[in-house]
């Protein structure tokens, strides 16, 4: 499984130990910034990640920020990205299985870095539950964005 990582200066700690951590399990990670604690806007980075899935350069993207807020808003303005704010593995396991994310967002303020890893690892192991009802939406959030968005 390839990973396409992004943070803002707020979230570099817990970027550069999820990285390590999804190297140790055999995860191919990219890592698309930031590299400072110097200010920086997030929106930068949500993009760059959300692009990599959008493209298939990566299998999924995790994006964090301080809140998880704006990096989840930015990185679901590419077409074919789902992004999720998860706060728990409950909800890693409910935006995988109901909705197929391919993006996480994850806040350095309201998650510890030992939730962050639990958190990745649980939404990186959990498949798409693929009922009717779940695969109905999906077709669904695709189809709009076929019809609303131009390439």
């Amino acid at each position: 499984m390839n990973i396409s990582i992004g943070c803002d200066h707020s979230a570099l700690e817990m970027k550069e130990e999820l990285i390590n951590y999804l190297k140790g399990l055999g995860i191919k990670v990219k890592d698309c910034g930031t590299f400072s604690k110097e200010s920086c806007d997030y929106t930068d980075y949500g993009i760059k990640v959300a692009e990599d899935v959008k493209n298939g350069l990566a299998d999924r993207g995790i994006v964090i920020c301080y809140t998880g807020i704006g990096m989840s808003i930015i990185a679901n303005k590419v077409k074919g990205v789902r992004c999720a704010l998860v706060h728990s593995k409950e909800e890693a396991i409910l935006t995988r299985e109901h909705n197929d994310s391919n993006c996480l967002a994850l806040s350095a303020k309201f998650t510890s870095i030992t939730e962050a890893k639990a958190i990745a690892d649980i939404w990186l192991q959990t498949s798409f539950s693929f009922g009717e009802r779940h695969s109905r939406r999906i077709e669904k959030i695709k189809q709009y964005e076929e019809e609303r968005y131009e390439l």
